[in-house]
């Protein structure tokens, strides 16, 4: 099969190599600085298993940044371009997947258009009666940022937003494409697959929130957060998944995702769905107050990103702590090796990790690392499990 891959992010990157072990592969990205590093296989975004593909194994595949050249003679178009949630509007900003759908039905309209963007609740039904296609199938992801790869070859599930045969053998290139052989597959309409992933990252960040608001009931009555966390999980109806304290649910998901689904609520009755996107507002108060309390000349933020092994700092959960503490007039000074830039919203940033350690009085961490092992003292985090 000849597939393209429109978008080089986590979600494309992670798509183009599963399906380069036994296709033809295209991929199409905008950014010409990550089609160079892909060309010299260095991977754009930070996935060891993707950077172990493309230094190890045996793919074949190809770059393009033109249009006509990315969509010519292709089986199926893979699109993974971003969305984002547009707070003005209550709605996904999906015209980066608009636009590529439309490319794809003026320059070969014979393609398959698999959506595998995040896109709103009855978008792809929309997209096909307004420009008059059946040629569009939703296909929900599920990974983890830094694990991309890994999560496509050891799936979960597999959600698939077409019931057909032409959806069966869609199914059959990611089944046989992953190595978990005995992959759940589900075929549901479009629109319950969109859903499905939004109710799905919702889910999550509700998870996030409950126990942030219990380390925070717990730190304002002087308990110990870890060992009621290691109790309340013990049971196995909760398990220990996803239970570690954080400032806030992050990332390019969580953050959009809850505020889409609340969206989608705005005629229908709930309680829930609002109180998961106002919790992590709420968590962010409570630790920018804490960290006020302190009373610190200047703040160090100790990395921008959600948690190890990524580098996404998109939405983030720190940089909102930030603009908090910044408003009630405390120096904050950055630590963060991804940025490339001096001045973080008018935040100074310090490259050298030694400095940033002299010169800050509180240093705060959504997570721990050992590069701050030797200024515990001055280390705030709610991290207690040392992970993710």
């Amino acid at each position: 099969m000849k597939i393209t891959i429109v978008g080089a992010g986590y979600v494309g990157m992670a798509n183009a190599m599963l399906l380069s072990k036994d296709h033809q592969v295209t991929i199409h990205d905008v950014n010409s600085q990550k089609i160079r590093l892909i060309e010299d296989r260095i991977s754009p975004i930070n996935d060891t298993e993707i950077q172990n593909f493309l230094s190890n194994q045996d793919i074949k595949f190809s770059t393009t940044l033109s249009v006509k050249e990315a969509y010519h003679g292709a089986d199926f178009v893979i699109i993974a371009t971003p969305t984002d949630y547009d707070s003005v509007n209550n709605y996904f900003d999906t015209a980066s997947v608009e636009e590529a759908i439309k490319d794809v039905l003026t320059l070969n309209s014979k393609a398959v258009i698999v959506v595998r963007s995040t896109v709103p609740v009855g978008f792809t039904e929309k997209m096909k009666k307004s420009l008059n296609t059946e040629n569009i199938v939703f296909i929900p992801e599920f990974l983890r940022e830094g694990s991309a790869l890994y999560d496509n070859l050891y799936p979960s599930r597999l959600i698939i937003g077409e019931n057909s045969d032409r959806a069966r053998m869609l199914a059959g290139i990611f089944v046989d494409a992953s190595f978990k052989k005995d992959l759940d597959v589900l075929f549901v309409n479009s629109t319950e697959a969109e859903s499905i992933k939004l109710f799905s990252n919702t889910y999550l960040a509700m998870r996030v929130s409950f126990f942030n608001e219990l380390d925070s009931y717990a730190e304002v009555h002087n308990l110990d957060t870890r060992s009621i966390i290691k109790g309340v999980c013990l049971d196995p109806r909760i398990g220990d998944h996803y239970n570690n304290p954080s400032f806030g649910y992050g990332g390019y998901c969580l953050p959009k995702d809850t505020k889409q689904l609340k969206a989608n609520y705005a005629d229908v009755p709930n309680s829930l769905i609002t109180a998961i996107v106002e919790a992590n507002s709420t968590r962010k108060d409570f630790i920018a107050d804490t960290i006020v309390k302190m009373k610190p000349r200047v703040v160090g933020v100790h990395r921008l990103i959600m948690k190890t092994g990524s580098d996404n700092y998109k939405s983030s959960s720190i940089q909102g702590i930030m603009k908090r503490i910044k408003a009630k007039g405390i120096e904050v000074v950055i630590f963060e090796p991804e940025l490339k830039v001096n001045s973080f919203f008018n935040n100074r940033v310090i490259r050298d990790l030694e400095e940033f350690k002299k010169e800050s009085d509180l240093i705060v961490a959504n997570r721990l690392s050992e590069d701050l092992s030797d200024v515990k003292a001055k280390v705030y985090t709610r991290d207690l499990f040392n992970g993710n």
